[in-house]
């Protein structure tokens, strides 16, 4: 009986030490990868991530995508710890949403791309052709009132208070409207294309990627298309105690390599641009 014992306890030792080694084994053939899950909307952001999936794999990480079809849950989710990171906002929108959620602390970790915004119409095909008291139709989103009210004050629809920055500026800011539009600031950003293709007569000015996926083009479709210059660059964000983080700085540096750059210049042509670290 003895012996019998001791064989078990020998044999039970050898296994031990084999699952052991199968474990270092594992490890160092890259299943000990790094992993980080960042939410995303689905074009360009979610398309841009599945492309740096394989650069990110070389980097020892591995790149969960958590698709969203609106702007409010990424930001709730990231709050609540349930991605490490996110990539569909502007800054001036990250700020905003800090500003009316109390437990809304994040970081923005570096540009990556802008998004032009554009105003559409199915029945003008330039600006002088829009007849007085036409409906202008934007998003209920506060954060954008400005960014389309400045586009519009550049082509001289409008013309807006001198005393108010223009990324604050609001409809009660204009003090000058020559055609007298009407402008309707009660649709949900996803919500404009449909808008656009049930109300003929209006003007509407939809986000870049909302148009894409609506199989919009922004350079061809437009009526009025934002420059390069737009101070409205989408950003990774992560919450603040994460800025340093090793793995999502490297998901940054990635999204900005030459590989990720060229990608998004050849695939949306001009309908997103992407930016380097001095344009953030």
């Amino acid at each position: 009986m003895k012996k019998i014992w001791t064989s078990a306890a020998a044999l039970l030792l050898v296994l031990i030490l084999a699952a052991c080694g199968s474990s270092e084994e594992d490890s160092s053939s890259g299943e000990g990868n790094t992993e980080i899950t960042v939410g995303a909307t689905s074009v360009p952001h979610a398309e841009v991530l599945e492309e740096a999936k394989p650069l990110l794999e070389e980097e020892g990480i591995t790149l969960n995508i958590e698709e969203y079809q609106d702007y409010i849950l990424p930001n709730q989710d990231l709050a609540e710890g349930r991605i490490d990171a996110n990539y569909f906002q502007t800054i001036p929108y990250m700020e905003l949403q800090e500003q009316d959620n109390e437990d809304y602390d994040f970081a923005n970790l570096g540009g990556i791309h802008i998004e032009p915004i554009g105003v559409y119409s199915q029945k003008y095909d330039n600006l002088e052709d829009v007849e007085e008291g036409t409906e202008f139709v934007m998003s209920r989103s506060v954060s954008t009132h400005g960014r389309v009210l400045t586009l519009l004050e550049k082509e001289g629809l409008i013309k807006l208070d001198e005393s108010v920055e223009k990324v604050d500026a609001t409809v009660n800011d204009i003090v000058e409207n020559p055609k007298n539009l009407q402008f309707d600031t009660g649709v949900d950003a996803a919500g404009l294309p449909e808008v656009y293709n049930k109300e003929e007569e209006v003007l509407v000015a939809i986000n870049t990627n909302y148009a894409i996926e609506a199989d919009l083009v922004p350079k061809e479709d437009a009526i009025i298309l934002e420059g390069t210059n737009s101070p409205y660059v989408n950003v990774i964000a992560a919450q603040s105690k994460d800025e340093d983080n090793e793995a999502l700085n490297t998901l940054v540096e990635v999204l900005r390599s030459e590989d990720i750059q060229t990608f998004i210049e050849e695939e949306y042509e001009g309908a997103v641009i992407p930016v380097s670290g001095d344009s953030e």
